[in-house]
């Protein structure tokens, strides 16, 4: 066990340096640099395309879920932006068969998308379904967090300005009031972003690795497993 965690620890730390980058970089991005305006507490009001925090850890564990090497880099973000795209799809289309109050229509499409998505498999071995699955739940994720536009009448929010925000009719059904209120093709667009730097990050924590190792940077997972 302690040459595994001897082996292990310099991406160990590598992660957690990289981690920390990223929190306090997209963070700051969302809620601080580009914004739309003062919210009076502290944040500001985060512009329609920002950067989803969660969203990249998804395609960082599936990175190294591929096998962690440039190879794996391409699969992952081919993948990533079908999935993301398979979300687009259901927020687009879901609330035509049945909107809000009703849930059946985003369930149907779901249903559909996920045979798609898993009989996709049998075309190649560079498509990677798990990572396709994670930038779909990504997507939907973020799409849920930030008002269910389309699905919920303007709930992606009217204007996106501070004044807009206190009125209930253009503010958005977004957490926190409405403050992350997106309209569905920005929720795609912000989350395709993130995953992609999701994938850029875990090749990165591979690289920091190496050099904390002083050798030569190979697959993480082999890293791992030793």
């Amino acid at each position: 066990m302690r040459d595994r965690l001897r082996t292990t620890l310099p991406l160990a730390v590598a992660v957690g340096i990289l981690a920390f980058i990223w929190c306090e970089v997209s963070l700051n991005f969302t809620f601080h640099w580009v914004t739309d305006g003062d919210l009076g507490n502290g944040l500001a009001l985060p512009a329609n395309f920002h950067l989803v925090t969660p969203a990249a850890f998804v395609s960082w564990a599936m990175f190294f879920a591929a096998g962690a090497d440039r190879a794996a880099a391409g699969k992952v973000a081919l993948a990533s932006t079908i999935g993301a795209g398979c979300g687009l799809v259901l927020g687009l289309i879901s609330p035509k068969i049945a909107d809000l109050p009703d849930f059946y229509g985003v369930a149907v499409v779901t249903a559909l998308i996920a045979v798609l998505v898993v009989l996709a498999s049998a075309i190649s071995d560079y498509y990677f379904t798990p990572a396709v699955i994670g930038g779909f739940a990504a997507v939907v994720f973020w799409w849920i967090a930030t008002g269910l536009d389309g699905w919920a009448p303007d709930g992606g929010g009217v204007g996106n300005s501070v004044a807009a925000l206190g009125k209930p009719e253009t503010a958005g059904s977004g957490a926190f009031g409405g403050v992350i209120s997106t309209p569905v093709e920005w929720v795609f667009v912000s989350v395709a972003v993130s995953l992609l730097a999701g994938v850029l990050l875990g090749q990165a924590s591979v690289k920091l690795a190496a050099v904390l190792t002083g050798r030569r940077a190979r697959p993480a997972q082999a890293a791992v497993e030793a």
